[in-house]
């Protein structure tokens, strides 16, 4: 197999330094994570100051309250999506070595966990503050879609959450012994650049879409649009790319090469297609309740 693609000299740390014998470095990782979450917040302030974009042109939310809500979602984020992979991707592992769970510096967070964390921690804010539920899910949803690029392109840096084996003129050779175990591959092994797939379609896409819903069309004054159609966009991105990306390791075996977490008779679903079947179904059933609400 040969790929016209090498994977490029980045290191995954942008600096470190040496302080008091211990070493601290600052990773593209962490970087987006931060930036992702500085262009959220500006982009919820912003389109709570512009109150003709809500139903009967009155933003449900101030300034104050997208800065106080940042706090509860940044926890929502890390709890949600480390307690995801935990339970949805390495429950014995976990169960067995449960000092680990809390050690999220080691790695290991899932998009669909921290979604829900993020769910939560909204919703029990709105509660607090008698926000309406669905406004502030629109408004959380619109921010999500640069993080997500962001996040995604951070995952190639560090050559990690690759594709499957592929022959294709921009098929990826990954470093690492794990990217070059290919069973069926002679010499150097190419891969799907999955992680790419997932910025151009979660983030560049869907992205592009919600912010033209937002501030083009008028989304955020139909309760729910907005949700709706980054819930449906992602699940459906997510199911995609699912077909490239190299299966978890723990659900790979002889007799499951692809890495089926729900199969019958060899046919299935990858824990990630799984996941992402019930956001697609809730993003439509939110998409259709807000145009009959409108109608």
């Amino acid at each position: 197999m040969q790929a016209v693609l090498r994977f490029p000299e980045i290191s995954p740390e942008i600096f470190a330094i040496s302080l008091f014998g211990m070493e601290f470095a600052l990773r593209w990782y962490a970087l987006a994570y931060i930036a992702g979450i500085l262009i959220a917040w500006r982009l919820a302030v912003a389109a709570v100051r512009r109150p003709q974009l809500w139903p009967g042109d009155a933003a449900p939310m101030t300034a104050q309250q997208v800065e106080d809500l940042l706090t509860w979602i940044i926890l929502g984020v890390i709890l949600g999506g480390r307690l995801g992979f935990v339970l949805f991707y390495q429950p014995a592992y976990y169960l067995a070595n449960p000092a680990e769970i809390l050690m999220v510096w080691q790695g290991g967070m899932a998009f669909h966990g921290g979604l829900l964390g993020v769910v939560a921690a909204a919703w029990i804010y709105a509660a607090r503050h008698g926000i309406g539920r669905l406004q502030m899910a629109d408004l959380v949803a619109h921010t999500v879609p640069p993080g997500l690029l962001l996040g995604r392109l951070a995952n190639f840096i560090n050559a990690e959450l690759w594709g499957r084996p592929s022959d294709l003129p921009w098929a990826v050779i990954f470093p690492g012994a794990a990217a070059q175990d290919c069973p069926d591959v002679v010499g150097l092994c190419a891969r799907h650049p999955s992680q790419l797939y997932e910025a151009a379609l979660e983030g560049v896409l869907l992205g592009a879409l919600v912010l033209w819903l937002v501030w083009r069309r008028g989304a955020l004054k139909r309760p729910g649009m907005v949700t709706g159609v980054f819930l449906a966009g992602y699940g459906l991105a997510r199911f995609i790319v699912e077909f490239f990306r190299q299966p978890d390791a723990q659900f790979v075996s002889l007799g499951n090469p692809l890495g089926l977490a729900w199969q019958i008779n060899g046919y299935g679903l990858t824990m990630g297609q799984a996941l992402s079947l019930p956001m697609i179904a809730l993003g439509l059933w939110l998409i259709l309740r807000a145009r009959q609400a409108a109608a």
